[in-house]
């Protein structure tokens, strides 16, 4: 029991050096799953890429400043600054860079099995086991430049989108559901939080069955939008 209470402690330890700490139950359930053997510092990354891929309603130790204050929704407060730091999940991602229109043409070409390259358009040949990797070609083919508005969510589930002011490494497209990301020092301005290089780490992760949901669903939201957009645009 004292060499359990110890590896707890020094993975507790470990975790918040990243601003994730862990509580105490979901901890103690996890440790409990690894084998007798296991080297502390395999120990400590397991756990660390267990937690990232797990909602932070399970694991995380909530305390007043690792979640978003009750009113940060209250869009008459024009102005204030969270000091964290704040772990939160990526529930939902768009490029508001680019129109939906574009984003769900991009969407329906790779189904095609499609890529542009310059201004010609490259029919991919697929087969299953190169799938997935010509998948990540397309998107990369095509670098998202943003400005990304994310739907982020705390700790206690509540959810706040975000708007990216400049260049968030790590946050574009390609990002999982789920992803996990700390934020310090983070400004919001009437209900929307502020995302800034200086105020966002991107710690990584994903949800699965969630990115799936979102994956499975985001051309028809895309569409559901494009369209709202175009009748507001003729009314």
């Amino acid at each position: 029991m004292a060499n359990n209470a110890r590896l707890i402690q020094e993975i507790t330890t470990f975790l918040a050096t990243k601003s994730l700490t862990p509580n105490t139950t979901w901890l103690t359930t996890n440790l409990a799953t690894l084998k007798p053997d296991i080297h502390l510092q395999g120990a400590k990354q397991l756990i660390y890429i267990r937690l990232l891929n797990t909602s932070l309603q399970s694991t995380i130790q909530i305390t007043p400043s690792s979640i978003f204050p009750q009113d940060i929704l209250n869009g008459n407060i024009t102005s204030r600054l969270l000091k964290g730091p704040i772990p939160v999940q990526v529930m939902d991602i768009e490029d508001i860079g680019k129109s939906r229109w574009s984003q769900l043409e991009a969407i329906e070409a790779d189904e095609r099995g499609e890529t542009t390259r310059g201004q010609e358009i490259v029919r991919v040949v697929r087969d299953e086991e190169d799938a997935e990797r010509d998948q990540s070609a397309t998107q990369t083919s095509s670098p998202s430049s943003g400005p990304h508005k994310l739907l982020l969510q705390d700790a206690k589930g509540l959810r706040v989108y975000g708007f990216e002011l400049s260049t968030v490494t790590g946050i574009n497209m390609n990002i999982h559901i789920g992803c996990k990301l700390v934020l310090r020092d983070v400004s919001v301005a009437r209900g929307v939080i502020l995302l800034e290089p200086k105020s966002v780490t991107v710690a990584g992760g994903k949800i699965e069955e969630l990115h799936q949901t979102w994956k499975a669903g985001r051309k028809e939201n895309l569409k559901r939008m494009a369209n709202a957009g175009s009748s507001t645009q003729g009314g």
